[in-house]
């Protein structure tokens, strides 16, 4: 994010955050631009990863067929 690009109530805004942590106004808008990259990486990771298809469900063994007939009323 440039400061440059910024409306003079955003400058003072983002002035005021980066005073607040103790940063120049230069790295606090390098900080958080480098944040919002990442959280955009990140974003489309997990979206990425939700798109994959997941194995079938597994049939049910032996065992737990028995145990679930059992616990059924008769």
């Amino acid at each position: 994010m440039d400061a440059s690009k910024l409306t003079e109530g955003q400058r003072a805004y983002e002035a005021k955050r980066a005073a607040k942590a103790g940063m120049s106004l230069d790295k606090w808008l390098t900080q958080k631009e480098k944040r919002a990259r990442e959280e955009a990486a990140t974003a489309a990771r997990e979206a990425a990863a939700a798109a994959e298809p997941q194995a079938p469900a597994k049939k049910p063994g032996f065992f737990s067929r028995l145990l679930e007939r059992a616990q059924k009323p008769l």
